[in-house]
């Protein structure tokens, strides 16, 4: 699709901005959900060594090397070796010879270990087996530490993101590093979805609530990546692309923000 949404990276490569999650989808079922993604027009597709599907989401791709593919290592693999060694596996089970991004899965500031981590990640891009690198989870002193001991910026900080947490503070530093926000969780774990005034949103758009919220990400800028296991949910997501939400529209899904809308870990306690 010549016309699918990206965004430009800080090392002058392009993200698909609407991409597809398998956080929770088993490896044995991945091939298809995957397939479904690609078939429906999905152009990224994102996992992880912890969800234990890196398998699967490799066979659901392997007939597709132009689409965007991206994992993730993680915490107990941190340190400049193990790394290297994790992304080795990761690419092992995806049966690539790189992917398009990776990322640090938790910073876990306690170990100590993601500067080293970064490091190994810098290797990696130098090596080919990365063409971008990125983080996820990162707090500001988390970037600015590794931003600065290595002058090497994340082209991506993967980062819970949904209508009752929007991380605006995050996303404006970003902003100011020339980092891509990419959004998990993008649906709020899918309580948004129930929401007056996205159900509202909805019925005045005529689409899925869920591709209400999709949208919303998307006009603030923000790359997304969307779980769903049916095709039904899968075919909703990305009608996201089919239509833009009004001002107004846009300014009723800001109003939802909540100081206490976390739902995942906070970063600064996982390790």
């Amino acid at each position: 699709m010549t016309d699918y949404p990206t965004l430009a990276l800080n090392d002058h490569r392009q993200i698909p901005q609407l991409g597809f999650g398998t956080y929770k989808i088993d490896d044995a079922d991945a091939p298809e959900a995957v397939r479904t993604a690609l078939d429906t027009g999905y152009q990224l597709v994102d996992t992880a060594a912890i969800y234990e599907n890196e398998t699967g989401v490799g066979k659901g791709v392997s007939e597709r090397p132009d689409i965007f593919l991206q994992t993730k290592v993680w915490n107990d693999s941190q340190g400049f070796e193990r790394a290297k060694k994790a992304a080795d596996k990761c690419l092992a089970r995806l049966d690539r010879d790189h992917v398009d991004m990776l990322l640090i899965h938790w910073p876990c500031p306690d170990k100590g270990e993601f500067l080293d981590t970064w490091k190994a990640f810098i290797e990696l891009r130098e090596a080919g087996k990365a063409k971008s690198i990125g983080v996820s989870n990162f707090r500001e002193q988390d970037l600015r530490r590794i931003i600065d001991e290595t002058g090497v910026t994340p082209a991506v900080n993967q980062i819970e993101l949904h209508p009752s947490f929007q991380q605006r503070e995050l996303r404006q530093l970003h902003k100011e590093l020339g980092i891509v926000t990419q959004s998990w969780s993008p649906l709020g774990q899918g309580d948004g979805l129930a929401n007056p005034a996205i159900k509202a949103i909805a019925e005045e758009t005529g689409q899925p609530a869920s591709a209400v919220i999709l949208r919303w990400h998307i006009q603030h800028g923000l790359a997304v990546i969307p779980k769903a296991s049916s095709r039904d949910h899968i075919e909703a997501n990305f009608k996201a692309l089919s239509f833009a939400l009004s001002d107004q529209q846009m300014a009723a899904i800001d109003a939802l923000d909540s100081a206490e809308g976390r739902m995942g870990p906070d970063p600064s306690e996982l390790n």
